[in-house]
């Protein structure tokens, strides 16, 4: 390699101090979204760079650097197999920062640094698009200081001010943005979405899906994540009545449930119903279209339809936190089943579970009520030697014949795709039902936590006179199950998450103490939409129905007043912060002033001084001394900060008598 392929860095470009330290505070946190072999070309980028400055290593040129470029590019786009989209670009961003410390060069050092110092701002902007949480929100503020800082110091030449100066620079704009940023957040008109997102996000999906297969249930409940937060502003249900309504699955293919396609309306299936419960549900994103509700829903959050089978259905997929006011029932009788409804809730695929089908035959033929087929599946599962786990065996076959008849061992989803098929060929029309059971109360019992371990799947029967009715054919093997949860039933608990077991840890109690956190602020930031901003307007001013001209014209209200209230403190501050000395020398005049010795409007310090000598002789050593230093600080070429101490000092001590 010849010599002029490598280049030596800016003497004075140096990644020591804040400019390190901000850009690592960006990219720290982008370690778990970004492969591991990316990060560690940055953690290699920075040792090099650092490197060059303590040791005097050579940097690559220009050429080399361009190389290392495409080199990366390709190799991320090998990744993620393409170069777009968020994980490739979030990707690519931080690939480039990181070949940027070996760009900082001699010609265009301080350049060099300011454009890493802007690569930072996007870096923190970036990190906002997988989450929004609190911490994150608070890694940001701190990260963008910290960035600020830097920038001021790598702007100016010879290493900038100290950084106390810095310090108090960077305090400065953010208490002055911070009050405009909370203006413009409160009041601003609200649209639909998310705060940080981009199209593609709306693709990811978590939760509950609209099928159910074997395994997938028992693959969720292995998560803590939360799936939503329930705040009841009324009575609270039982545990056992805690089942919260997700996706209807109603048609089989042997070994798949899946949904059928629903029109939502606005007619609810009940037709006759007991008092409606109340509670507010904070929805965390799923990239679904359906929402939650307990049991059967009683009301319509907005932009949301209900279908034949009690679904709540939004427009648009829920991309981001979601809060909305539901009403449910729990005691309910559902209208008549059309014979159209009845022969497709009654059908399975010929082929399918043949055992299963001659035990549901010969049901239909001994029991003539629907109920007595019911309780004949349930009195076989308690009796049978069925095992409730998270780990069952496979059945790669035919999933509801070897679950029933061979393994007889399964979880929540084997049991209720089991139950529906029974009671099927026992000419019962039936469906299954997934959603979440329970949840967790916070530490101050103010709301409850639904994770992804509660999810469950259950089914529901159709009864003449009584209409749809859930049953439970879990609650049959594992009744703990549905009173304390999931890690109560099975005999590994250990298998689950450390939240999902709802231990007594102190890990777990301090993680439940952070959740109330996280709970406010997705209740008050990440799902501040339209309607939580006229609830809070409503609150404040008591305006409920004020609409987009109204916020108009209170933003730009509100703005002009807090525009003016920092103008003024800002012309207040630099008045008071441009002369120090004028500050010192008017308090010295007052003092004087109040024992009878006003200074004249057109009176300089050494005429002030003599009329004093004139009028006071008892006054005119100290008033001299006073009044010839100011002059000498006043008019000087270069005034001397030691002097200025002393000068304050002696005014402190200046306490004249009339």
């Amino acid at each position: 390699m010849r010599p002029e392929a490598w280049t030596r860095p800016a003497p004075g470009a140096r990644l020591y101090g804040l400019p390190g330290l901000a850009l690592l505070c960006a990219m720290a946190p982008h370690v778990t979204v970004v492969p591991l072999w990316l990060a560690a070309v940055f953690i290699a980028t920075g040792l090099w760079r650092l490197g060059a400055e303590a040791r005097d290593w050579a940097l690559p040129n220009r050429w080399l650097l361009a190389a290392a470029t495409v080199a990366l590019c390709g190799a991320i786009g090998w990744q993620y197999r393409t170069l777009f989209g968020r994980e490739a670009g979030v990707a690519l961003l931080y690939a480039m920062t990181s070949l940027k410390l070996l760009e900082w060069r001699v010609h265009g050092g301080q350049r060099d640094a300011l454009v890493l110092m802007l690569l930072g701002y996007l870096l923190v902007m970036a990190r906002m698009l997988y989450d929004q949480g609190p911490v994150t929100a608070l890694w940001a503020l701190a990260s963008v200081a910290l960035t600020l800082a830097a920038q001021v110091r790598v702007a100016s030449d010879g290493g900038g001010p100290p950084v106390a100066a810095v310090a108090r620079l960077v305090g400065g704009l953010l208490a002055r943005a911070v009050p405009l940023a909370l203006v413009l957040f409160v009041l601003f008109p609200r649209v639909p979405g998310p705060l940080w997102s981009l199209p593609q996000d709306a693709a990811a999906r978590t939760g509950v899906g609209e099928d159910m297969s074997p395994g997938t249930i028992a693959e969720l409940s292995r998560s803590d994540a939360v799936a939503f937060r329930v705040r009841f502003t009324g009575g609270l249900p039982a545990a056992d009545r805690r089942y919260w309504r997700g996706p209807v699955l109603d048609r089989y293919d042997g070994r798949t449930w899946r949904m059928s396609e629903e029109l939502p309306g606005e007619h609810f299936p009940q037709t006759e119903a007991s008092q409606a419960l109340s509670y507010v549900v904070t929805l965390e994103p799923s990239g679904r279209r359906w929402l939650y509700a307990l049991d059967l829903p009683d009301s319509l959050p907005a932009q949301t339809g209900v279908t034949a089978s009690g679904m709540l259905i939004r427009r648009s997929a829920v991309t981001e936190v979601v809060r909305y006011e539901q009403r449910s029932v729990l005691e309910y009788r559902t209208g008549p089943l059309a014979s159209w409804d009845r022969s497709r809730l009654q059908r399975l695929p010929p082929s399918a579970a043949p055992r299963a089908q001659a035990l549901g035959r010969e049901w239909r033929t001994r029991f003539a009520d629907p109920a007595d087929r019911v309780q004949a599946a349930l009195t076989m599962f308690r009796r049978e030697p069925f095992r409730y786990t998270l780990s069952p065996p496979l059945t790669p076959n035919d999933a509801v014949d070897e679950f029933l008849f061979d393994t007889r061992a399964g979880f929540c989803e084997h049991y209720a795709g089991a139950f529906v098929a029974l009671m099927r060929a026992a000419e019962v029309p039936a469906r299954v039902v997934t959603g979440y059971l329970g949840g967790e109360p916070s530490p101050g019992g103010d709301y409850f936590i639904v994770r992804q371990s509660d999810a469950h799947a259950w089914a529901e029967v159709w009864l003449e006179g009584r209409g749809w009715t859930r049953i439970d054919p879990t609650a049959a093997i594992a009744p703990e199950r549905v009173e304390r949860g999931t890690a109560s039933a099975i005999p590994d608990p250990d298998s689950l998450s450390l939240l999902s077991r709802r231990g007594e840890s102190w890990v777990a109690s301090a993680l439940l103490k952070l959740d109330a956190l996280e709970y406010a602020w997705n209740e008050w930031v990440l799902a501040y939409g339209p309607d939580r901003q006229r609830e809070l307007l409503g609150w404040l001013l008591g305006w409920r129905d004020i609409d987009w001209r109204g916020l108009i014209l209170l933003l730009v209200s509100a703005l002009a007043i807090v525009g003016l209230a920092l103008a003024l403190l800002n012309r207040r501050s630099r008045r008071q912060g441009r002369d120090p000395l004028g500050r010192s020398y008017a308090r010295f005049c007052a003092r004087l002033a109040a024992i009878g010795l006003a200074r004249q409007a057109s009176e300089g310090p050494l005429s002030y001084r003599a009329r004093i000598a004139r009028l006071r002789p008892d006054l005119a050593d100290a008033t001299g001394q006073i009044l010839v230093r100011y002059a000498e600080l006043r008019f000087g070429e270069h005034p001397d900060p030691q002097r200025l101490r002393e000068l304050n000092a002696q005014l402190r001590r200046f306490r004249p008598r009339a």
